[in-house]
């Protein structure tokens, strides 16, 4: 397996806090006091229910970092789509090393690949309207490059990485502003290329395109008043519908016409998938 690298994320920081985090200052008390140090384990990781896989270079990390010499094997690729029982990875390695690494290998692998299952979910309810999904800035403090990289093995597109790589005016800016289109003037005068905005009625869409808008958020409507605000656009900027999507309700929406429809609940609330790892004697 290659090293694991993603723009902005640094693995072996992200390996080292982990671990650091989980074995304190003693380390791995059990394993130290049960596992003979020459034992080894080969064992298998394998999901208990379908899934996207994401994550699995990075479990080969947890393992590698504590014992060099593991022969980690994966048996199928991140963004893959697996059904329940697939085998993901084989392992064979130091046992203490094994042991103290499974249960943060494990924790990654089932939130990224929680986090990648619900993406493709609602992926696949809007496939073949045009519509495409986003994720949002709705991430875990210190994790947001990996759930984000998760939401693309899903099969979305990312929104803003951050507050500095588009400006996202919103209903208290403009509250702040005095107004829609004196919040995208300001934007436009601060040499700001990429302008969202926020709109949640109809009558905000003119003045936001006239003062510069790139692109608009439409916010909380529902389908018929997204097919109104979409033909007053005309085309001129994308627009994306946001606010309260859920699975049962995404592919009204996206028949809307809209460019795209982000979802925030794709890294807020998607569950950890049911991934276990199996050991054996080798």
């Amino acid at each position: 397996m290659t090293r694991f690298t993603l723009d902005g994320f640094d693995p072996d920081a992200f390996v080292a806090a982990t671990l650091a985090e989980d074995c304190g200052q003693a380390g791995d008390i059990t394993s130290a006091a049960v596992i003979p140090a020459e034992a080894r384990f080969a064992g298998v990781m394998d999901t208990r229910e379908a899934i996207v896989v994401a994550g699995l270079p990075l479990a080969e990390a947890f393992f590698r970092t504590l014992d060099p010499e593991v022969r980690c094997t994966a048996l199928v690729a991140d963004g893959e789509k697996v059904r329940a029982g697939t085998p993901l990875m084989r392992i064979d390695g130091l046992a203490r090393a094994m042991l103290t690494a499974e249960r943060s290998a494990l924790n990654t692998v089932q939130h990224l690949s929680g986090i990648a299952t619900l993406t493709r979910a609602h992926v696949d309810a809007i496939a073949g309207t045009g519509a495409i999904l986003l994720d949002t800035r709705k991430t875990i403090p210190g994790l947001r490059r990996l759930e984000k990289y998760a939401t693309r093995m899903g099969g979305a597109q990312n929104h803003r990485m951050g507050l500095w790589d588009a400006a996202m005016i919103k209903d208290n800016h403009v509250a702040v502003a005095g107004g829609v289109a004196a919040a995208v003037d300001r934007a436009v005068a601060a040499g700001i290329a990429r302008i969202i905005v926020e709109v949640d009625r109809i009558d905000q869409i003119a003045p936001a395109l006239a003062a510069g808008a790139t692109h608009l958020l439409l916010d909380n409507m529902p389908p018929a008043m997204l097919r109104e605000a979409v033909g007053i656009v005309d085309g001129r900027v994308p627009t994306e519908a946001s606010g309260g999507v859920r699975l049962d309700t995404i592919r009204a929406i996206a028949e809307s016409g809209v460019t795209y429809i982000s979802v925030g609940r794709l890294t807020q609330s998607a569950p950890a998938a049911d991934i276990g790892l199996d050991f054996a004697l080798a």
